[in-house]
């Protein structure tokens, strides 16, 4: 069961964040100071704590400017603030209709509410109780009803039970309340529901504590986070405080507890790239009111210890936040993580180890949201999970998937960070073209160059050409690019130009006027890419170029699907169907090819492709002042 989307309501700055979708994976949520990033995690971590967690208290977490609306609540009402739907994969939907029958649900999606007043969560599921219920009775001979209600009456008002309709009552009688909503979520959700993990970046480990103050603390459910931590670290040696209680018995304690430390910091090293001549150590030293557990961090290159919490708090917090992730990695339930602010303290180079870390340890088993307000932890090959978080005024704070909606304040990281994935590899010119990727910066070039070798007009070299690496990554570079007034035009295939996000750029007017260029319009077809300006029989040979090994025989337009109109998916479709280079064709390829072979390919190219690459640059160049 994963979450898919959430929306927080009447919380603390939060009056209506908006329903917002979560990534499989990684979802970064992206705001300035005080835009409610913490106050967005925070309440969803009370959906199902991986640790005790405070209720919500109305009168403090409601928000202030609301409280006549709050007052307008009947008392016998919960007031809502965290609604979330989550989904079952393919597995579970399984196991219920392996009970339930096929057909029961109507949907995977689950949704959670929790709120004010009532600590309990409200589970709610679209199910198709008709569908239930004739699954319940198929064969017994029985008149049709609709709801699970209706059947237990009527088998309860019979005079006589067959076997088989007993066992069907005495199933209705085991659901709570006898109610199948309440059966899946008794049986199915809960289980099953991910526990919610919050760390931040303040929840490190602490330095020294007394044994007989942590097991006070531990036992009144009043530990601090860090302390929660120590705990995690103890459990995973397999050591109890109430251990260092007992006369004789430190040393091998010692050696347990260095044992774990010692698999965590190794963990800790595989992503923490800053020194890898730190160690951590651990003491145990008397006190009048019991002993005291201190843990000493050691540099072996300075030769010197220091207590663990005075130590680089990035070192320290990867070191605190793995023994604690490790414990509930190791348990049988799914987590969600939470990481509010992680890395706050590292350098720029740490950041992206953390970043690493992210995506290789995390990301492949449990989803992860985390706040940034730093450009270092925003992944430029990763734009789509970003949510902007901004706290406008009279309306509070909103969570938004649409970039182009962010003031320049929340921009300011993503085209911070967008810059340094870019620095190496991307330049951005006062008019940018942006291209889906590097294959279309090939042909792009080689037929503006080949135009203007037969004293035509190429494209205008004004414009600086960037490759965005992907369809996906196109609106969001657009709409990064036009709020810093840069002059942006995007070259696209049909199904990228009618996606949402574009189309919401087109309407906003972010890009310049005329800056959506469809290749259908150049090719005469109503879905193409720009391999489409080629006629069909060039492509293929620089396919069969790009393959010649693989290929047991030259491509020919005779041998591809007909089903399709763009070349490269007919290309695609054919790899894929007769397995040829493992099933998967990379369009790069005969880009390269045609590349690399210039000098013979380039006077086969027909005089209706570059007719074509007339009109597409004509149409670009007349955009430039």
């Amino acid at each position: 069961m994963r979450l898919i989307n959430a929306r927080i309501t009447s919380y603390r700055s939060v009056e209506d964040s908006e329903e917002f979708t979560v990534e499989p994976n990684v979802t970064c949520l992206v705001g300035k100071n005080e835009s409610g990033k913490t106050t967005i995690l925070q309440a969803l971590h009370r959906l199902n704590p991986a640790e005790p967690a405070e209720p919500f208290d109305e009168v403090v977490d409601y928000p202030a400017r609301l409280t006549r609306q709050r007052k307008q609540w009947a008392q016998a009402d919960r007031i809502p603030v965290v609604v979330a739907t989550f989904e079952y994969d393919d597995l579970e939907v399984k196991q219920i209709e392996e009970e339930l029958g096929f057909g029961a649900l109507t949907s995977p999606e689950v949704t959670v509410t929790i709120g004010y007043r009532d600590d309990s969560r409200t589970v709610a599921h679209a199910v198709d109780e008709p569908t239930v219920v004739g699954n319940l009775v198929a064969g017994l001979g029985l008149p049709p009803v609709g709801t699970v209600a209706e059947l237990r009456a009527m088998l309860e008002g019979r005079e006589e039970q067959t076997e088989e309709t007993g066992a069907v009552l005495d199933r209705i009688r085991a659901w709570r309340d006898g109610d199948v909503a309440h059966h899946l979520a008794d049986a199915y959700a809960a289980p099953r529901l991910p526990a919610l993990m919050y760390f931040s970046d303040y929840d490190i480990m602490p330095g020294k504590v007394s044994v007989p103050d942590l097991i006070l603390r531990r036992d009144a459910d009043e530990l601090e986070p860090g302390e929660r931590s120590l705990l995690s670290l103890l459990r995973m040696a397999g050591v109890a405080p109430e251990d260092f209680l007992e006369p004789g018995r430190h040393e091998q304690l010692i050696r347990e507890l260095e044992n774990a430390s010692n698999i965590i910091s190794d963990e800790v090293f595989d992503y923490w790239s800053q020194n890898d001549e730190l160690e951590v150590r651990l003491e145990v030293l008397p006190a009048a009111d019991g002993p005291l557990l201190q843990i000493r961090v050691h540099n072996r290159r300075h030769r010197a210890s220091v207590p663990f919490d005075n130590r680089s708090r990035g070192f320290v917090w990867f070191f605190s936040f793995l023994a604690y992730f490790s414990e509930l990695d190791a348990g049988d339930r799914d987590v969600i993580v939470l990481l509010d602010e992680p890395g706050l303290s590292l350098h720029g180079r740490a950041q992206e180890d953390l970043l690493r870390l992210i995506d290789e340890r995390l990301a492949p088993t449990h989803q992860v949201l985390y706040t940034t307000h730093s450009p270092f932890m925003i992944s430029p090959d990763h734009l789509h999970r970003v949510r902007t978080v901004i706290d406008h005024d009279r309306a509070g704070t909103k969570v938004s998937a649409d970039l182009a909606a962010a003031d320049s304040d929340t921009a300011f990281p993503l085209l911070a960070g967008m810059g340094i994935g870019m620095t190496g590899s991307l330049f951005v010119g006062e008019h940018t073209l942006l291209l889906e990727g590097p294959s279309d910066l090939i042909y792009v070039d080689v037929l503006s160059d080949t135009l203007d070798s037969h004293r035509r007009d190429g494209l205008d070299p004004r414009w600086t050409k960037a490759p965005t690496g992907g369809a996906g990554a196109l609106a969001t570079f657009a709409a990064l690019l036009g709020a810093n007034r840069l002059h942006v035009a995007v070259i696209v295939d049909a199904q990228t130009r009618n996606s949402r996000a574009v189309r919401r750029l087109r309407d906003n007017g972010q890009l310049g006027k005329g800056g959506l260029i469809d290749i259908g319009e150049f090719t005469g077809t109503p879905d193409a890419d720009i391999e489409d300006l080629f006629e069909a029989d060039f492509y293929l040979d620089l396919v069969n170029l790009a393959y010649a090994k693989e290929l047991p025989a030259p491509l020919g337009v005779a041998d591809l699907p007909a089903v399709r109109t763009r070349i490269v998916d007919q290309v695609r479709a054919h790899f894929a169907q007769h397995d040829l280079a493992g099933g998967r064709f990379n369009h790069f390829r005969p880009a390269a090819a045609l590349l690399k072979h210039q000098a013979t390919l380039v006077p086969k190219i027909s005089v209706g492709t570059l007719n074509r690459a007339s009109r597409l640059f004509g149409r670009l160049n007349r955009q430039l002042p």
